[in-house]
């Protein structure tokens, strides 16, 4: 079993540093350790995906900036084998440049997208998050960042218990599964 830290961001528009959320569960050895979520101020009032995930301006204004946040969020980034997102390019890519924008070395562990483990692991198609959530039993409020990161590290765990590693990046019949990397 491995440690990991599942992730998932919100933003507000278009450009990746426009964080107005995150979800953050690490697991270690199979279980699920602890979790927290952030708001996040943005570096533009600009909001175009209220719609999808409910959060305004008004919510987050009075919040921290990634940078403000990070002294309280990087002891989640420690120490774990490897990140976990479901469209992890995306969340990726937010990470990356969230850290960019405050001069933040950003962490360096590889990324293991859910999405791409469903379909490889149970072949789920679609594999947007709540039909996964729905194949796996999984509760999920889609579009809250906790409920997100925690549906994600349930998926991971799944998929450990049904015999993939991400050591090996193999599952127990010898197919490979494995993450997409964070460039």
């Amino acid at each position: 079993m491995s440690s990991f830290l599942a992730i998932d961001f919100e933003t507000a528009n278009n450009q990746p540093d426009s964080a107005c959320a995150i979800g953050l569960v690490r697991a270690e050895e199979g279980e699920i350790v602890a979790e927290a979520a952030f708001l996040i101020r943005p570096p533009s009032p600009e909001f175009y995906f209220t719609h999808i995930h409910g959060l305004t301006w008004a919510h987050v204004a009075d919040a921290p900036d990634f940078g403000t946040l990070w002294p309280d969020m990087s002891p989640f980034f420690d120490d774990v084998d490897f990140f976990a997102a479901h469209n992890a390019g995306f969340d990726a890519k937010v990470l990356r440049q969230c850290c960019a924008r405050y001069q933040l070395a950003p962490p360096t562990q590889e990324f293991t997208c859910t999405v791409k483990l469903a379909r490889g692991m149970w072949e789920v198609r679609p594999t947007k998050l709540p039909n996964v959530a729905h194949f796996l039993g999984l509760d999920l409020n889609h579009h809250d960042a906790l409920s997100d990161s925690r549906a994600c590290a349930n998926i991971i765990l799944a998929a450990e218990r049904d015999g993939w590693s991400f050591e090996t990046g193999y599952d127990n019949v010898g197919e490979r599964y494995i993450a997409m990397d964070q460039h």
